[in-house]
């Protein structure tokens, strides 16, 4: 039965069955683009908040070296390996999310294959009932 076929006035236990159905899963997908926004606003918020808190952390430091004259220079080797450290940081990070797109990508392929082969194996069980009660049925000649 398709989609199309249910009313709300059918007396029919699958008309009804499909009908509500069909308003549970509307409703469930109206949500799903509110979802995908608020947890991106949260992961923007969240991050902008931590980025807030390290630069007032660095900002208090740097005030509080100075106010205490405490030398904050260090050798041009130290800086080198805290710039390779961090663009070692950033690339690994940069693969890190590669892999977990490419998880998720490869997830969604899997969950649409599933679903296309859901429909072609109602579709071979529709087969295989009908030429079962074809077999039942008499035919009038």
């Amino acid at each position: 039965m398709s989609k199309n076929e249910t009313t709300g006035n059918s007396k029919d236990l699958f008309s009804a069955y499909q009908e509500n159905i069909d308003k549970i899963f509307n409703g469930i997908k109206q949500s799903v683009p509110q979802y995908h926004q608020s947890i991106t606003n949260v992961q923007q918020e969240y991050l902008q908040a931590y980025e807030n808190i390290v630069d007032s952390t660095i900002t208090l430091q740097k005030e509080y070296v100075k106010k205490a004259g405490i030398a904050a220079n260090i050798p041009e080797t130290t800086l080198k390996v805290i710039h390779d450290t961090t663009e070692e940081f950033v690339k690994a990070t940069s693969i890190q999310n590669q892999v977990a797109l490419a998880t998720i990508d490869a997830t969604q392929q899997n969950i649409k294959t599933f679903n296309d082969n859901a429909k072609s194996f109602a579709d071979l069980n529709r087969n295989i009932l009908q030429s079962w009660i074809s077999v039942f049925t008499t035919k009038n000649n």
